[in-house]
């Protein structure tokens, strides 16, 4: 009987090295590096998850990783308050704020000392591009990361030219080579359409930022591709695989990608880890239907023989410390 195939396949490249336990993560760039982050930290892997919050362009993701390698501080010139008295900075997410621009410039500048010191001892620096469309700050003329709600008439939306892009990613690889010679940089396009843009336009976009990960891939031996936008385009092409906005990914979605990540990049050993970790995490989550019983604490003794177990590899004392905490909510305990 012939076989029948409901969905068309990306095939993925199998690459020449494997993640694990010790290796050290970087993630920066759109909203899908920080739900990619997020799900290799949910698994206790040494990760840094977008530490910036979300930044959706290449030349602000560019810029931020070439200051943190040069230990520059954030450009004085794009701070700003809005109208509640916070102070935000254009080159950066609202997620970061302070009630000072003293405050916000050594808050960013920590966060940038971070990035360096991670950069160089980190294993993979994963980048997802968000959108070639940028805007400039007519005031000081650069591209910046983030209008903030300022006044449209403050800037200028532009697309991206691939040489743009291109020139300043290859600066940018040309100081991490040196940096850190062990670093492997995988490139990913975000499957979160931006329709603002227009869905025409935003395809434009994803095609240059598809075009500029290409060529660098082909360029340097250290650069590698992921497909996720074609999984998110092509694999799962059904609504019932997106949010109610239409637009962001579905958790099955997110699920489901980040899957063929793990099974693609992930050695044998650390998958295995995942699915004892995913056991122990249900667990931890498992809330008693009769209260303070024997048997419940029986198992929390369990668990915690579990993490004791897992803590001489992976740095689970968080947990145990919860599963202390809940045993010793137990009479005489």
């Amino acid at each position: 009987m012939k076989e029948i195939k409901l969905s068309t396949e990306v095939a993925l490249d199998a690459p020449d090295w494997k993640i694990d336990h010790h290796t050290k993560i970087l993630t920066i760039g759109s909203c899908f590096a920080e739900v990619l982050g997020s799900q290799l930290g949910s698994y206790k892997f040494d990760v840094l998850n977008n530490p910036v919050g979300t930044v959706f362009n290449p030349l602000t993701i560019c810029k931020i990783l070439d200051n943190a390698m040069e230990g520059k501080r954030p450009n004085p010139a794009l701070f700003l308050q809005n109208p509640d008295q916070i102070w935000l900075h254009h080159d950066f997410h609202s997620s970061q704020w302070a009630a000072g621009q003293g405050a916000l410039d050594a808050q960013l500048s920590d966060q940038l000392d971070e990035i360096r010191e991670f950069l160089a001892e980190a294993d993979v620096l994963v980048i997802t591009l968000g959108t070639a469309y940028a805007y400039r700050h007519r005031k000081t003329n650069l591209i910046v990361g983030n209008c903030h709600k300022v006044p449209a008439d403050r800037f200028i939306k532009e697309l991206l030219h691939f040489d743009q892009i291109s020139i300043a990613f290859e600066q940018l690889i040309q100081k991490l080579i040196p940096y850190n010679r062990k670093l492997r940089i995988l490139l990913t396009v975000s499957p979160v359409r931006h329709t603002r843009d227009t869905l025409p336009l935003n395809q434009v976009s994803k095609s240059t930022l598809r075009l500029v990960a290409h060529r660098l891939s082909e360029k340097y031996k250290h650069v590698e591709y992921f497909p996720s936008y074609e999984i998110m385009i092509d694999e799962l092409r059904d609504y019932r695989f997106y949010k109610e906005d239409m637009i962001h990914p579905s958790s099955l979605a997110e699920e489901y990608v980040f899957n063929a990540f793990a099974q693609n990049y992930i050695d044998a050993a650390s998958l295995k880890f995942m699915n004892e970790w995913a056991s122990v995490r249900d667990t931890l989550a498992h809330r008693p239907q009769h209260g303070l019983t024997p048997g419940h604490l029986k198992m929390l003794k369990s668990l915690w023989s579990k993490l004791n177990a897992i803590s001489r590899t992976v740095d689970v004392s968080a947990e145990m410390e919860e599963v202390e905490r809940r045993i010793g909510e137990f009479p005489g305990m």
